[in-house]
């Protein structure tokens, strides 16, 4: 059974770009190594900026072995040098009944 996960990333300053690049990456990679379903992930971004994305696991144990796989590990690499990774608690529309973003272009 899959796993729907949300996680929301602060870019560092000047690195939106680089960000928004990481997480188009991000759902192909976990797509070639088969640790995710064929479900769309869905990206978007909070008033602050901060980019939220909506994916799929394909199930627990694709979870632990994305870390210790050598191309998920390279991804998220790419992923620590343009962002921080914020709990969703930290966004303000998360404190929202209807949490609503802006919807990003991919």
């Amino acid at each position: 059974m899959g796993r729907f996960v949300i996680v929301a990333y602060t870019p560092k300053p000047g690195m939106e770009q680089g960000l928004l690049a990481a997480v188009d990456k991000h759902l192909r990679v976990l797509q070639t190594e088969q640790l995710v379903t064929d479900n769309p992930a869905y990206v978007m971004r909070a008033g602050d900026g901060t980019i939220v994305e909506v994916f799929e696991w394909r199930s627990p144990e694709a979870i632990e072995q994305a870390h210790d796989n050598p191309s998920v590990q390279a991804l998220w690499a790419e992923f620590s040098a343009v962002c921080e990774y914020t709990p969703l608690n930290k966004l303000a529309e998360a404190q929202q009944m209807f949490a609503e973003f802006d919807a990003v272009e991919r």
